[in-house]
């Protein structure tokens, strides 16, 4: 029997968790669910005989060395941050390893110790990054084979609401981590290559360069720049390509609206409020206002961002109640960013009866033979309901094939990796294809860069 410790069973652990148990008789499985809180692992567990949910905390050194000596792989479902204890653990009791997570510097220090036990650490192997990583490699080796020259590289993702859950005027609902949506794009210019010209975009002008793309059978989108598209030259293999841009998927108008929030500057998460758990919706808008004895809050707003009353940016924010007096914060302590996010958490909350949508575009430009190509890679992935989100699927599944795969031997080379090799990402994407998980490809005219780009 092998024995798998998952560690965490947030959100996007159901289908994980799911997938394991599924077929735990037939390739000899044991589970182990730690979590410092039972309770949804138990939900997901569901009294199968294969598995177990267990209270871990993660700090508790002895605790969590018992549990890993115990198992043959460690999937860590934990946040980002709080991985490496447990690698650490991994490399000393030589246990491979499975996250969703970016490689951490610390985490790429392991790597030497790691080879030198044969151990097999995969990381980034989740939605994005992850299936991200394994559709793109599996295009660009495709390319690369026929000794054709790459000129364009664009890839988007996107966690939305399902077209049916699609109920506000935002277009938007929280699909995955509510902080991690307010402070996306901070922490340094969104940087990218555009026929062979670097281009920087900082925070306060991110959500106003955005560039528009049509998924088939989905209709129009628009995405904004993530940080940094340029590290994904090299890990891609891809160090001359002319253009390489990687985006954030979001429904037209999304970007102008949030584009208030930032300019404004309810987005920052640098410094807390005085009193801001007395503080009323109402109040915290008024915050970042002009005084005025005799103007309101809705007026001071409008003629300092130059919002028309008919505005549909206007009707955005009439809609998040964020001007009412008598909704209080409730946060002790807490910075504009922190403040934003509770205001945003009551509209835009999953209710029980709604469903996430995943959607990802590659955009791969080449030349063949003196001829220029250009193929485009879209997904689509819809939700079951607020448990089995297309969020968890998405994440979730390719964790979970690698785990397996890793465990029977199918993967076999060793060190801290991201999924990019065929080794990887060609049983993977072919075993995700059987849960829904399948990327339409088509070739489409090549226009060098997508002539909607407003990034200048």
């Amino acid at each position: 029997m092998k024995n798998i410790l998952i560690i965490g069973a947030g959100k996007s652990s159901s289908s994980l968790i799911k997938y394991l148990l599924a077929t735990s008789a037939d390739e000899n499985l044991r589970l182990t669910i730690g979590d410092i809180s039972t309770s949804n692992a138990l939900k997901l567990i569901n009294n199968h005989k294969n598995a177990k949910a267990i209270s871990l905390d993660i700090f508790d050194k002895n605790q969590r060395e018992k549990e890993i000596q115990k198992s043959d792989i460690v999937i860590s479902m934990l946040p980002a941050h709080l991985h490496i204890e447990v690698a650490k653990d991994c490399v000393k009791f030589e246990k491979h390893m499975v996250t969703a997570s970016y490689i951490s510097e610390e985490m790429k220090a392991l790597d030497k110790a790691v080879k030198e036990k044969g151990l097999i650490f995969m990381n980034e192997i989740g939605l994005d990054p992850g299936l991200d990583h394994m559709s793109a490699m599996q295009i660009i080796d495709k390319i690369k084979e026929q000794k054709a020259k790459m000129l364009l590289f664009e890839s988007f993702c996107g966690g939305l609401v399902a077209p049916e859950s699609d109920t506000n005027l935002w277009n938007y609902k929280f699909t995955w981590n509510p902080r991690n949506v307010v402070l996306a794009g901070q922490g340094g210019a969104a940087m990218f290559i555009q026929e062979g010209t670097y281009k920087y975009i900082p925070y306060h002008k991110l959500f106003r360069r955005t560039e528009f793309l049509t998924i088939t059978d989905q209709g129009k989108f628009e995405a904004y720049a993530n940080r940094d598209s340029l590290k994904y030259r090299s890990v891609y293999g891809l160090d001359n390509i002319p253009t390489m841009y990687r985006g954030t998927i979001r429904k037209v108008g999304f970007s102008r609206a949030w584009n208030i929030f930032v300019q404004l500057g309810m987005t920052d998460d640098s410094y807390t409020i005085e009193d801001s758990e007395n503080m009323s919706y109402r109040d915290f808008v008024n915050l970042f206002l002009a005084y005025s004895p005799s103007d309101s809050v809705e007026l001071k707003l409008r003629s300092y961002l130059k919002i028309d009353q008919d505005d549909v940016m206007w009707e955005k924010l009439i809609e998040l109640d964020i001007f009412n007096p008598k909704k209080k914060i409730n946060l002790k302590n807490a910075t504009p960013a922190q403040m934003l996010q509770k205001i945003l958490q009551d509209s835009w909350t999953l209710k029980e009866e709604d469903k996430d949508m995943i959607v990802m575009q590659h955009l791969f430009g080449y030349e063949l033979d003196g001829e220029k190509h250009q193929i485009e890679s879209s997904l689509v992935v819809l939700g079951e309901n607020q448990t089995y989100t297309a969020m968890a699927k998405t994440v979730g599944l390719p964790v979970a094939i690698a785990a397996l795969k890793i465990l029977k031997g199918e993967i076999k080379t060793p060190g801290v990796q991201l999924p990019i090799s065929k080794e990887v990402y060609e049983p993977i994407l072919k075993e995700l294809e059987k849960y829904g998980i399948k990327f339409t490809e088509r070739e489409v005219e090549y226009l060098g860069y997508n002539p909607n780009h407003v990034t200048g």
